[in-house]
């Protein structure tokens, strides 16, 4: 679905000379704009600007690949950015949290941010070691997918604090895919 919306935008974007690392940068501030908008109590706009904004993030690597544009640097800057962005939203739910002392549901978004790390890490060096390593139930954009839902449903009690437990629990899960999968493709 996504590449069926993106290639139209790509191939108009190619034309402009727009690169895709402006297009990472745009994506890394409207989230950083969605953190601040969850600090600020606006979580129903927060999830339709991290939409927005990691929609520039689908565009970035699709504008790279159609304009013979990818480069190690871009990909350096998109996963560093990508990992960035994630931890500002989390830390911002974790922040809304606190400030209405609920330990708990600090504690999960906790959680689900070190999982996500763990996601991205376990892939990182396991591509470092040589290991392709895209495997897992919860990957990026799943997780993206699924805080943005928490943020438009969080009127309804305990939507986004659900959507943070899955968060965690699947993180978890799917870096433990990575790691077995790893194991799997290393063993001699």
């Amino acid at each position: 679905m996504a590449a069926l919306v993106a290639g139209p935008i790509v191939r108009r974007l190619a034309r402009t000379g727009v690169t895709p690392n402006t297009l990472t940068v745009v994506s890394f501030l409207g989230t950083a704009g969605a953190a601040a908008l969850i600090v600020t109590g606006h979580l129903f706009a927060a999830g339709f600007v991290l939409l927005g904004a990691s929609f520039f993030d689908i565009l970035d690597g699709a504008l790279a690949r159609a304009t013979n544009r990818v480069t190690r640097f871009g990909g350096v800057l998109d996963s560093t950015l990508d990992r960035f962005a994630e931890a500002l939203v989390f830390i911002a739910i974790a922040v809304a949290f606190a400030r209405d002392a609920a330990a708990v549901e600090v504690a999960v978004a906790g959680l689900a941010l070190i999982g996500s790390f763990l996601v991205s890490y376990v892939r990182a060096r396991a591509e470092g070691a040589g290991v392709e390593c895209e495997v897992g139930i919860l990957t990026r954009p799943e997780r993206v997918v699924l805080i943005a839902l928490g943020l438009l449903l969080s009127s309804f009690n305990y939507v986004l604090l659900g959507v943070l437990g899955v968060i965690a629990v699947l993180s978890f899960v799917t870096a433990g895919q990575r790691v077995f999968h790893v194991w799997r493709q290393t063993r001699t």
